[in-house]
């Protein structure tokens, strides 16, 4: 494989936990860093050791040594700095939950393959080994038809109305920042669902904590508790008529998983520690599409992606919440 330039734009949280995963994955060059200011992008390269630093996105989007931009920024940017990326012919990955709506995905997605690049969520889970022996395991029909998934993410955060995750501005909530795994996890197994119904505890435009069900023709659901009011153990269930998986807690991100039987008796169990902190499987699949001239991943494809795009427009909907821009 081919070495990746790699570009990212963004110095927050997330974009240093990506670069530690980027730092140390095969293949991976530390190119190019860009932030709003020029003095952060400037310490973030020489934190890491990324060879330039830019004080603007459009900078960055521009330099044509650069294989693949990483976008690290706030939800409600996602969009603009995508398109930006696309419009200067890099391919892209960028942090979930990719748009605020399926509305600015489809126009991203359209424009992927008008330039004719690769672009795809930056959905970790979907790349991890514990998923996709999960998957695997289904495919294989080991717990035959699926009737039921449950996945829970909620983690106690105190209010902070000027924390990203509070603010209506910057695309916050819980169901952006948190119910999208749980969802992710479910249409992966059960698909597209034929009815959705969801509840929330809405402040400041916002959604604190959420409840989703979807119901499937076929007799089949799932159940989905996210948000920032309580702890739960964040765990999640795969349940067919032949038996059960079982993530361990934090099933996003956890290292362990187990299958069962339907009389409870323990199959197989699967762990995989990971290489870095675990970001380093979406980065060695964007990096293998990108080396097979691949557009899009099929382990994160963009229907999944908008899939679960449309199922939180509904869940908005059904709330009667809309973000400062959307109409």
């Amino acid at each position: 494989m081919k070495n990746i330039n790699w570009g990212i734009i963004g110095t927050g949280r997330i974009a240093h936990t990506f670069a530690s995963a980027l730092k140390k994955t095969e293949n991976a060059v530390l190119y190019a860093v860009a932030s709003r200011s020029w003095e952060k992008a400037e310490s973030f390269a020489h934190e890491y050791g990324f060879s330039k630093s830019y004080g603007n996105y459009s900078e960055l989007a521009q330099d044509g040594n650069i294989d693949i931009v990483y976008i690290a920024t706030p939800m409600a940017s996602h969009f603009q700095d995508v398109m930006t990326c696309l419009e200067n012919g890099r391919n892209v990955l960028c942090e979930k939950s990719v748009t605020l709506n399926s509305e600015q995905l489809e126009k991203i997605i359209t424009k992927a393959k008008e330039k004719n690049l690769f672009f795809m969520e930056a959905m970790w889970t979907k790349c991890r080994p514990v998923f996709l022996k999960a998957k695997e395991w289904v495919d294989n029909g080991r717990i035959g038809s699926i009737k039921y998934t449950k996945a829970d993410f909620s983690n106690n955060v105190k209010y902070n109305p000027d924390d990203r995750l509070f603010r209506a501005d910057c695309g916050g909530g819980a169901l952006l920042d948190l119910t999208v795994y749980p969802l992710t996890l479910a249409q992966a197994f059960l698909g597209d669902p034929d009815e959705i119904i969801s509840f929330a505890n809405i402040r400041d435009n916002i959604d604190l904590s959420d409840s989703v069900i979807l119901k499937y023709n076929n007799g089949s659901f799932a159940s989905i508790d996210s948000g920032f009011e309580i702890d739960l153990k964040n765990n999640a269930v795969i349940s067919g008529t032949d038996g059960y998986i079982i993530f361990g807690d934090g099933f996003f991100c956890t290292c362990d998983v187990t299958l069962y039987d339907r009389n409870g008796n323990e199959i197989e169990k699967f762990s995989r520690e990971n290489i870095v902190n675990g970001y380093e499987y979406e980065i060695i699949e964007a990096q293998k599409c990108i080396s097979e001239n691949l557009k899009e991943s099929p382990l994160v494809p963009h229907s999944g992606t908008l899939s679960v795009m449309k199922i939180m427009d509904e869940c908005r909907k059904q709330w009667g919440l809309k973000f400062p821009d959307e109409k």
